[in-house]
């Protein structure tokens, strides 16, 4: 954390900075659970911070979501014609507003600072000695009033350094931790799912095998897979973050749990602004 590299000069250490000045000023004010309020108070700040360019690649996830039967429909119209594929299908992304590469560039953005924020926080709870991590982090802030002499990690009585796979000698609640942490990561997966409209779908899987039987092809489950791997996915995920969450200190937790409500009101106001358009057009 002390080695002077770019990427600690130019993200670790300001974000630690932030962190510590945010921790004693809780402190000052006497605010129990201090380290853990900092957590979720840089977390929210940084995502508010981030927020336009989150906002920007939802929306753009969002609208690739719904085309999506469209350019299937035009994979298989096309299949046989690259060069048409290809400008039928900019021409798709131009009908509908969408830039492809709008989508990648706000996360490509983000994710160093992320990744720093990660860090900063797997950092302090990784279970490096109290009084060597008291002297790395007062050798990093910047000002000689951030400097602590101590940094306590209890958070309502709760050791943020502590791992649920220690529930054992902690006690059971401590499997709530992960718990919570995989049913919110369902939660923003299933919001980021595109809404299924009955109708449409079967329209679609009409003129699919229409198309199939056009071009003499024996009928394939390419869809079907595709939503199969999508609704794994949507499973997975959460499974592994909430195994994660069992392995890893319950601060990092905190952090993550944080940054998905976050994400899953962003979610909720992308997807509540994508119905008041689709309702203006009908």
């Amino acid at each position: 954390m002390t080695d002077p590299t770019i990427f600690n000069q130019i993200l670790i250490w300001p974000i630690l900075n932030v962190l510590i000045a945010i921790y004693n000023g809780l402190v000052y004010f006497r605010i129990p659970g201090a380290f853990g309020l900092a957590v979720v108070v840089l977390t929210v700040a940084i995502r508010l911070v981030l927020y336009p360019l989150t906002l920007a690649q939802l929306r753009s996830a969002k609208k690739l979501s719904e085309i999506k039967p469209k350019l299937d429909k035009l994979s298989q119209t096309h299949k046989n014609d690259k060069m048409r594929l290809q400008q039928e299908q900019m021409n798709l992304y131009k009908e509908a507003g969408i830039n492809p590469a709008a989508g990648c560039l706000p996360l490509l953005l983000q994710m160093p600072v992320l990744i720093a924020l990660y860090q900063v926080f797997w950092q302090v709870l990784s279970g490096t000695s109290p009084g060597k991590l008291v002297t790395e982090i007062n050798q990093i802030v910047y000002f000689p009033i951030l400097k602590i002499q101590s940094l306590d990690l209890n958070f309502f009585r709760l050791d943020l350094a502590s791992k649920p796979s220690d529930w054992q000698k902690i006690g059971w609640w401590l499997l709530l931790v992960p718990l919570i942490t995989a049913l919110l990561q369902y939660v923003q997966g299933k919001m980021m799912m595109p809404a299924v409209d009955k109708t449409k779908n079967l329209e679609q899987k009409t003129e699919n095998l229409e198309l199939r039987t056009k071009n003499k092809e024996p009928e394939t489950k390419k869809d079907d897979m595709s939503s199969i791997m999508q609704g794994q996915m949507t499973l997975m995920m959460p499974l592994m973050i909430g195994f994660f969450a069992y392995s890893f200190p319950i601060g990092l937790a905190i952090y993550w749990n944080t940054f998905s409500v976050f994400g899953i009101i962003q979610q909720y106001l992308v997807n509540k602004e994508n119905s008041n358009i689709n309702i203006k057009k009908l």
